[in-house]
């Protein structure tokens, strides 16, 4: 543990500093920070703009490589409502668990106004994309939604319990699968270091140019202790140069300094927390990207089946400006196996 520990440390700390940890659809584009939410960020045309800025800079792929046709047959797009199916219009992946019901991320649904009060997406505001690996006119089948269900305990400006229900107005009327999702002690078994996670989606490549084609890339599950100290070593270094500053101009001794310091970190919250999962690579260099928010993370099984254990969630946003840190070695995914009994609530009260 103690080895592995160093060698995650090392490798977090030699790579490119990320500018912070986001959620997927909070990256920053030539300085300019991008709208409220992945919904915005799509009907505003900003996710077609950066897209553009991408090829300009010679974008390629973060990891992962082409989904073969029907291979995840659960997987589906949030669309913006009453647009056409394109790159620029979807905003979000998601899964189909029942016929008529779609699990995503919340912060996909749930974002800032204006005036800066989060609120839901309205039902008509989106569609859902069915049956289809590819983003183009006339593809798959793109439903209605009938209603839209967040976690209670998600708020806009946190990473925790960030899991939502989308119902649709109707089955889909061309082929497709449902996901299982795993119970809690399952959930706890398929949540450990070394398990092979396979996370899909059209997220944007090199922070910024969106796939027409669905991706998908092999990462593995990493222990949640040592993302924490990752990114906690990470965040402890962007945050000195800051302390020393304030602790300089007001005068406070060393002694002190070392106590405040201490005491400052030890009240951090770990990013990380019991309702996530940590996936991703010890080499770094693939990983989820914005427009794979509320996506599947899954599992492959002995049978062949395959359980969905996340939802693509939050990760780092790069220095660049272009989006998402390649090098990262890991993104954080909801832990759906914590959430059953809602998601049994829910469905259970809206038949």
């Amino acid at each position: 543990m103690i080895r592995k520990l160093s060698i995650v440390l090392a490798v977090a700390v030699a790579a490119p500093t990320a500018g912070a940890y986001e959620l997927f659809f909070d990256t920053y584009a030539g300085g300019v920070k991008a709208p409220t939410g992945p919904y915005e960020d799509a009907k505003s045309g900003e996710k077609g703009k950066r897209a553009a800025t991408a090829v300009e800079a010679g974008s390629k792929v973060i990891g992962g490589e082409l989904a073969a046709e029907g291979a995840w047959p659960w997987q589906v797009a949030l669309m913006v409502g009453g647009k056409q199916v394109g790159t620029d219009t979807q905003f979000c992946g998601g899964s189909l668990v029942l016929d008529q019901w779609v699990l995503t991320a919340a912060h996909c649904v749930h974002m800032a106004e204006q005036d800066g009060v989060f609120s839901d997406l309205a039902p008509q505001e989106l569609a859902i994309l069915v049956g289809t690996n590819h983003l183009t006119p006339g593809s798959g089948d793109l439903i209605e939604v009938e209603a839209i269900f967040r976690h209670p305990s998600y708020s806009g400006d946190q990473f925790d319990f960030d899991i939502a229900l989308v119902k649709l107005a109707r089955p889909p009327q061309v082929p497709y699968q449902t996901v299982e999702v795993p119970d809690a002690e399952y959930g706890d078994i398929l949540n450990q270091q070394g398990v092979t996670t396979i996370v899909t989606g059209w997220g944007l490549q090199e922070g910024a140019a969106p796939s027409p084609e669905l991706r998908q890339a092999e990462i593995q599950v990493l222990d949640r202790d040592l993302c924490n100290t990752a990114m906690m070593e990470a965040r402890a270094e962007e945050a000195a140069s800051a302390f020393g500053y304030a602790i300089q101009t007001l005068g406070v001794a060393e002694q002190d300094a070392y106590s405040l310091w201490d005491e400052l970190v030890a009240r951090a919250p770990m990013p990380v927390s019991e309702n996530m999962i940590c996936s991703g690579t010890f080499e770094g260099g693939k990983t989820s990207c914005n427009g794979d928010s509320g996506g599947p993370l899954v599992v492959p099984v002995e049978d062949g089946r395959y359980i969905q254990a996340g939802i693509v969630s939050w990760g780092l946003s790069a220095m660049s400006g272009y989006g998402c840190e390649e090098t990262a070695l890991f993104s954080a995914y909801t832990n759906v196996s914590k959430f059953v009994p809602w998601l049994n609530e829910v469905i259970a009260t809206n038949p």
